[in-house]
């Protein structure tokens, strides 16, 4: 008896480890999928046959619809946004260098990953605002929003920068990062690295103490 139930929790966990991977393979589908055809035109059919999968039944049996898709396909990119700036920002010590870090680290995100950015802009621009996946959304960009404002704060208390509104300092940053991901998603030429390091030069110019 000890020897079967050990087994039956072994299978159990494979089957777990399968579904996961089975998961994430369909998100990563789906994301390169709305990334070609955007938003509306990415079909379980298509996602299924981008992911090599027999059926869509295969979607619906993971996912509690394309509601429950789409949401997922938030929570990745933001993952991985979040795993690609972070540890560049907190690689440094002084201010600038990590707002330098991370106004460059969101583009050169963009240059690494077009199809995942272009895929959350579909994505977000199409969910209604009382969506679970845009709620989600929303509370995560204000939080971060609040954290980034504090840091320019923080950055003023030390000396390090100079006297302005943090709050629209940084409302700006945000603006001007977002802009040029939108132009890019429109013009495949531009070089999202080199206007990331202009921006970057640009805001620790309005940003630094001249005292």
């Amino acid at each position: 008896m000890q020897a079967k139930s050990s087994s039956a929790k072994q299978r159990g966990r494979s089957a777990s480890f399968t579904e996961k991977g089975r998961r994430a393979q369909i998100v990563a589908s789906a994301i390169e999928v709305i990334a070609e055809v955007g938003y509306h035109r990415a079909s379980f059919a298509k996602i299924a046959e981008h992911a090599g999968l027999s059926s869509t039944g295969m979607i619906s049996y993971h996912f509690d619809g394309r509601g429950d898709l789409m949401r997922e396909v938030v929570t990745e990119v933001l993952r991985i946004a979040d795993g690609y700036v972070r540890p560049r920002i907190e690689a440094h010590q002084s201010y600038a260098a990590r707002l330098r870090a991370s106004i460059e680290g969101n583009l050169d995100l963009f240059a690494d990953y077009p199809k995942h950015l272009a895929a959350i802009v579909e994505v977000l621009g199409n969910l209604r605002g009382g969506d679970p996946g845009m709620v989600a959304f929303l509370d995560v960009t204000e939080a971060n929003l609040a954290t980034q404002v504090e840091q320019l704060r923080k950055a003023q208390r030390a000396g390090e920068f100079g006297d302005f509104d943090p709050w629209v300092m940084m409302r700006a940053i945000r603006a001007a990062i977002d802009d040029v991901v939108r132009r890019a998603s429109h013009d495949p030429g531009l070089d999202v690295r080199a206007a990331g390091r202009e921006l970057a030069d640009l805001f620790d110019r309005a940003t630094r103490s001249t005292t």
